[in-house]
This record gives C-alpha cells, sequence and structure tokens, in this order.
C-alpha cells in the first residue's frame, strides 16, 4: 500500500513525536508498504544511520533562520505548515497515496485539506494524534487570553474529527477525543526496537565510557528538557536524594539545555550529574543501558504518551514515575509509582530503590519481560488492519 505520512515536525530529531514516527513508519515498511514523509526542512537524514527506502521530502527552506526542535508551539510553524500543504498536494500527485497517514493536530488538518482538494481521488485519512493541542499549549504558557482559550478548544475538537479513522499514542488523549468526537479512535501505544538492546557491553564497560564511578548508581533522563514534561519535578528531586544517599549519580540527556545547566550550577551538583547534550536517538541503548533506574517525571496533563519508558524497560531498568494509566498499561509491576506529583514524589522513588537495591534486579527484569511485550511490529499490524478496513469500505 502507498502512505503519504504528513509530519508538521522538524525530523528526524531525537525527540518523542519523531521517534513514534520513525519507528511506526520503518515497522510499517517492514510489513511491506511503500512510505513517503513530507516534513519541515530541519532533521537529520535517517538513511545515513538506517537502512531504509522510505523517501522524506522536506518544504523549501524559506524560514532559514528557523532551526527549533525542541517541543512546543511556536506562531512561525504556520509559515511552515502552509508551504507543508503544498508539499503534500505535490506529493499526492507525484506518488499517488491510497492513504495519508498525519500526524499531530497541525497535521490532520493539511491531511483534511488535501484530501478535500483532491477529492475525486476519495484517499482515506488516518489522524495519529500525540496529545491535546490546547492542553500542551497551555502547558508552554500559550493561550492566556480567555477568548483565544474557547477558540482553540473549538478549533481542536473540529480537527479530531477530521480523520477517517482517529489514532492516539495515550489512553487518556483517546478518552478525552471521544468525549466530543463519534469517529472511529483507537489508541496505538508507543513501541521499542529490542534489537537496538542487544548490546556486547556490560554496565560496568558502558559506565566507564561515560567516566562514572562503577559503585554508583546511575539515574537516568532521557528527552527534551522543557517544563511540560515535568523537568522541575525532576530537577528539584536531585538535591533531596543526594542528601540522602551519596552514591546516586544523574545523566540527563537531552535538549534545550541551558535551563538544567545553570540550575546544576548554582545548586553544585556537578559532581553528581552528567549533562549529555545533544541527545542522539541512536546512542539511547548505551546511555540506558548504563544506568540503573529511569525517570520519566511526566504528569497526564497533556494526554500525551511517553516512549522514554519504552527505552528504560528495553534497557532493562525499573521506572520511576506518576501514577498514569498510560505508565501502569507499560510498565505494570516494574515501577515505582509516585503517589504525589512532586519533587518529593519522584526522590522518594528513586530513593526507595538506592535503598532497596534488590528490587532494582528484580523489576529491571519485569520491565525487560514486559518490553517484548512492546515492539513495535504489534503496533504496526494494528495500524495495518485499520488502514485495510478504510481501503475496503
Amino acid at each position: 500500500m502507498k502512505i503519504l505520512v504528513i509530519a508538521p515536525t522538524p525530523f528526524f530529531v531525537s525527540k518523542g513525536t519523531s521517534i513514534r514516527i520513525l519507528e511506526e513508519s520503518l515497522a510499517l515498511e517492514r510489513r511491506g508498504h511503500t512510505l513517503t514523509i513530507a516534513t519541515y526542512h530541519i532533521g537529520e537524514n535517517i538513511n545515513v544511520k538506517i537502512k531504509t527506502k522510505i523517501e522524506i521530502y522536506r518544504i523549501p527552506k524559506i524560514l532559514f533562520w528557523y532551526k527549533k526542535i525542541e517541543g512546543g508551539p511556536d506562531w512561525q510553524k504556520i509559515i511552515l505548515d502552509f508551504f507543508l500543504i503544498f508539499k503534500v498536494l505535490y506529493l499526492i500527485i507525484k506518488k499517488k497515496p491510497q492513504l495519508i497517514h498525519s500526524h499531530l493536530h497541525e497535521g490532520a488538518l493539511i491531511g483534511w485539506v488535501a484530501k478535500k482538494i483532491f477529492f475525486w481521488k476519495k484517499i482515506k485519512l488516518v489522524t495519529d494524534l500525540h496529545g491535546s493541542l490546547t492542553k500542551e499549549m497551555v502547558s508552554h504558557k500559550y493561550l492566556n487570553n480567555k477568548i483565544l482559550y474557547k477558540i482553540f478548544i473549538k478549533l481542536e475538537n473540529f480537527i479530531n474529527t477530521l480523520g477517517d479513522y482517529v489514532i492516539t499514542s495515550s489512553n487518556e488523549l483517546t478518552e478525552i477525543i471521544k468525549k466530543n468526537s463519534s469517529k472511529k479512535i483507537k489508541t496505538i501505544l508507543d513501541g521499542v526496537n529490542l534489537e537496538n538492546y542487544k548490546l556486547n557491553k556490560t554496565k560496568k564497560e558502558l559506565k566507564e565510557e561515560l567516566n562514572i564511578p562503577n559503585e554508583k548508581y546511575v539515574i537516568i533522563y532521557t528527552g527534551s528538557l522543557i517544563m511540560n514534561k515535568g523537568i522541575k519535578n525532576l530537577l528539584k528531586a536531585i538535591p533531596i536524594v543526594t542528601s540522602n544517599n551519596k552514591n546516586a549519580y544523574f545523566i540527563i540527556a537531552g535538549y534545550p539545555i541551558e535551563k538544567v545547566k545553570n540550575y546544576i550550577k548554582e545548586k553544585k551538583l556537578d559532581q553528581c550529574v552528567k549533562i549529555i547534550n545533544p541527545l542522539n536517538y541512536f546512542d539511547l541503548p548505551q546511555i540506558n543501558k548504563a544506568g540503573d533506574i529511569g525517570i520519566d517525571p511526566k504528569d497526564s496533563s497533556v494526554g500525551q504518551a511517553s516512549g522514554k519508558i519504552l527505552q528504560y524497560m528495553g534497557a532493562k531498568i525499573p521506572v520511576v514515575c506518576f501514577d498514569r494509566p498510560n505508565n501502569r498499561s507499560y510498565l505494570g509491576k516494574a515501577a515505582y509509582y509516585s503517589k504525589e506529583k512532586s519533587p518529593q514524589g519522584i526522590a522518594d522513588g528513586i530513593l526507595y530503590f538506592l535503598n532497596n537495591p534488590k528490587q532494582i534486579k528484580i523489576k529491571g527484569e519485569l520491565a525487560g519481560e514486559r518490553a517484548k511485550n512492546f515492539s513495535w511490529e504489534a503496533p504496526a499490524l494494528e495500524i495495518e488492519k485499520i488502514y485495510k478496513s478504510l481501503i475496503t469500505n
């Protein structure tokens, strides 16, 4: 099946949205589908890192100064999305796709416009939504105006109805959309590529490569370092943990890095925190397998999933996180679920493992076993079933 993927985001970059698009697309390609990705002018060429026939088409570099790769809204994206519409229209003519698979709310709107313009082709549209558009904007301190907020709520509810089928990355988001849409909807959780975690190096060797003493317990955070990911909770938890346990050592890998660097310097935490920047997705297995405990301080306010949890599970390390339905669906008993969404809650979870090191191994093995249920092959099969149901109707 010929599929046109709309990715209104920098692609490829080492962050959750981009990783979901890449791994989902690769899994569909392995099932025999032909994929073309339309995206922004920013991002790595995936063909340098992996073997794939997926073609990537980019918009022209009209906004050559725009190089933002971290998450969050930006009004300049309206211009980028405008050019992306024309790239999608061009690709529909050139590639003749049977189906459009759009990511994010912006992609859903672009896909719907393209579908309406080429109405006689009867192209089906699958919208793949990764979080609540409005709630994410609010979490980034946008939409402080009540009138503007109400407008975006109506816009989001409208976009949620545009696809012939709606896919979400989390159960929380599915429930949000169901309240305002009667469209067919299914949660397709993220997956993990376990082949990436078949390394020949021991944890001791990986720690040595990162200049971390072997006796230290390494607590890992990998991902975006922006406020709606719960970074404040993690940062404020570090001094609580290190004041109670001298064997705690933190690795924080991601971007943007300045606020994190400033906090670590201000609190004099340089001796117990290593910052890795930039974070390369293809280096994640080495970083995560050097760790003993993974951290996800994200709450459920924007309905986003958490692909980093699956990466921790692939590395066979237990996770400290908040008690969210999506987290439990991944981790089961392989985690410490913080009772309160606060720095103290995160610190309590880390200290639980540090004070009970046997639980690190026990829950780490549980995480590794559960990871086998979340390979990308299963989500790809579910998506393929959705495609076939649309094409045959």
